[in-house]
């Protein structure tokens, strides 16, 4: 099957959710490409961009998942290649 490249853009708003979050991307981390995360200490948020590479279905599994946790906001953005 055909994989995709998207960005999945994740602000977390809850601390106590960094653990499962964590543990979520460790579980797909055959797929990361790159991960980079951003404290934002004014406003008491964590920014977390991951760049994913498989299949459209695993993208968005992990993005539902990920979307799941109580304290966390996912957006997915698809390459159109």
């Amino acid at each position: 099957m055909e994989t995709r490249v998207a960005l999945i853009g994740i602000i977390v708003e809850d601390l106590e959710a960094v653990e499962k979050l964590n543990n979520l991307l460790h579980d797909f981390g055959q797929y990361i490409i790159g991960r980079m995360g951003l404290p934002y200490r004014e406003k008491n948020i964590n920014i977390i961009s991951v760049v994913i590479n498989a299949e459209a279905d695993i993208i968005s599994t992990l993005a539902g998942k990920l979307g799941m946790i109580k304290g966390v906001n996912v957006k997915t953005v698809y390459s159109k290649k």
